[in-house]
């Protein structure tokens, strides 16, 4: 006997009347018309059934920590930075850790089950490392979370840092990460990017920069991140996060670019809530969007997923961990509004960003863990435009979240629809 039966479920490809069988917490049918004994039977009614949000990029040791020890007046970059700097030595471990497993809740509720989150080393404590990890240990029985050991100020400008990013790695953190432009000079950014994919070679790990996060057409340290993964053999396993300077490079250097992005199998991440808040500052009119080139980079091939980055912290007082929100600000910001490309923006929000983190089990074939969320929608860019409510969240098949269908017209005006009022 099966342990869940979901029938009547529309899948993100398309597919519909579909029905997923799962046993044992894995995902062991999925055919249409399927009506087989099960413990448990679910009737999606059509609904959109997706596998679970997946944020490729985010700051968990900053996380709901908004207004302390005062609020970004200017809402810049650079103040979020020197607050972070102000807060650092009044961080305790079990405030983090709180606010962090109080993340992790709202995550789930909006069918959010996993997370890369970036870890600031360059506190000798260790502090805030050591409470991520608590939480990941706490929290992996309903999230999977991942952790980059991540040099905020610099791993060659900090004192002390590059020994604390290996004390980070030797306690169990997952990722090497970086910051190349902000280094003291662009020689010294390019330095740490090869040392920092040699380390991560020498370990056996994934890489994720955030890197040419400025507006700055001649911040070029993705085309090093390219060139050292090709050099180290850690194609597939390498990120470049932000990649922000891009939208203001020359055209003729991005052709040149693209390509060596993508033969050296570069994962990227974008964080459209955050790159259009943040980037343009230092302009008039007319003002640059900030967000790098989407389009353009899937359209090489390349790997693009969307991430939440931050939320109620010193650099952004909003946000959810809703990745629909998220989806819903990139397609805007990069103007991916046909069919095709709105669905490319769900995909950079689920599929994508699991790529991001190496996911296994992941997806909704036979085989796969048996993860998913049962939308009120009945398609990906009906989900994107109604942030549609996430009305039971599934881990390994068991049910980990619930919520009260809305109101919400999942169909044109003058086409009422019951289906929300006759969910269970």
């Amino acid at each position: 006997m099966l342990d869940l039966l979901v029938k009547n479920a529309s899948l993100p490809d398309g597919r519909k009347d579909m029905s997923i069988a799962v046993r044992d917490g894995k995902i062991v049918q999925v055919h249409a018309g399927l009506d087989l004994p099960a413990k448990e039977s679910l009737d999606a009614q059509g609904l959109l059934v997706s596998p679970p949000f997946v944020d490729a990029h985010f700051h968990m040791d900053a996380t709901l920590s908004y207004g302390l020890p005062r609020v970004n007046q200017s809402g810049t970059l650079l103040e979020g930075i020197a607050l972070w700097g102000e807060l650092k030595p009044l961080l305790t471990q079990e405030a983090i850790v709180e606010r962090a497993l109080a993340y992790c809740d709202w995550a789930v509720a909006k069918g959010l089950l996993a997370i890369r989150s970036h870890v600031d080393i360059c506190d000798p404590r260790l502090l805030a490392v050591e409470a991520l990890l608590e939480v990941k240990r706490r929290v992996a029985p309903y999230l999977d979370l991942q952790l980059v050991a991540f040099p905020q100020d610099g791993v060659l400008r900090a004192p002390g840092a590059l020994d604390n990013l290996k004390r980070a790695l030797d306690l169990g953190v997952d990722v090497v990460g970086g910051i190349p432009h902000f280094e003291r000079t662009m020689a010294d950014g390019a330095a740490s990017v090869k040392l920092l994919c040699e380390l991560a070679a020498q370990r056996g790990l994934r890489v994720d920069m955030h890197c040419d996060e400025s507006d700055d057409p001649l911040s070029r340290h993705v085309e090093t991140l390219a060139f050292e993964t090709q050099r180290l053999g850690l194609q597939g396993r390498v990120t470049g996060s932000h990649l922000t300077s891009m939208h203001s490079m020359d055209n003729y250097y991005v052709s040149k670019l693209l390509p060596l992005m993508a033969e050296a199998r570069l994962h990227v991440v974008a964080n459209p809530l955050i790159n259009i808040t943040l980037q343009g500052r230092h302009d008039s009119y007319p003002k640059r969007r900030g967000m790098t080139r989407v389009p353009e980079l899937l359209a090489a091939g390349v790997n693009v997923a969307f991430g939440h980055d931050c939320v109620m912290d010193p650099w952004y007082s909003l946000g959810s961990a809703d990745m629909l929100e998220v989806a819903h600000m990139g397609l805007h910001v990069a103007q991916m509004t046909s069919q095709a490309a709105m669905r490319q923006c769900f995909d950079a929000v689920t599929v994508n960003a699991s790529h991001v983190m190496g996911l296994t089990g992941y997806g909704l074939e036979v085989g796969c863990n048996a993860d998913f969320v049962l939308l009120q929608a009945r398609d990906p860019v009906q989900a994107i435009r109604l942030r549609a409510t996430r009305l039971k969240v599934f881990r390994r098949g068991k049910c980990v979240s619930r919520t009260p269908a809305s109101i919400s017209g999942l169909d044109l005006p003058g086409r009422p629809d019951q289906t929300s009022l006759m969910l269970p």
